[in-house]
């Protein structure tokens, strides 16, 4: 019979204990919207996954300012034209 004792796994005391600080991916899905400027600032949402959290702020104001951008374009588009007055008759 063998006396030597069995080898146990190592300790989870040996182990390096997670970073709460260190990235970690959000997993947040992300649904196209038609549109490639506003698809690409939210795909940009993707970068603060692998961003410590003191580097999601630049992250955010990015993404919020190409949001902006795209609202402020569709402001700048004109309309269709408008509909024509009526005719007044001056005496």
């Amino acid at each position: 019979m063998d006396d030597a004792a069995p080898e146990t796994p190592r300790a989870a005391e040996d182990e390096p204990a997670p970073d709460p600080a260190a990235p970690a991916p959000l997993n947040v899905p992300r649904t196209p919207t038609g549109d490639a400027g506003v698809d690409a600032a939210l795909g940009r949402l993707g970068d603060a996954d692998h961003l410590a959290t003191d580097g999601h702020l630049e992250v955010y104001e990015d993404v919020h300012r190409g949001l902006r951008d795209a609202l402020t374009a569709l402001d700048a588009r004109p309309g269709p034209p408008a509909p024509p007055r009526p005719y007044e008759h001056r005496s």
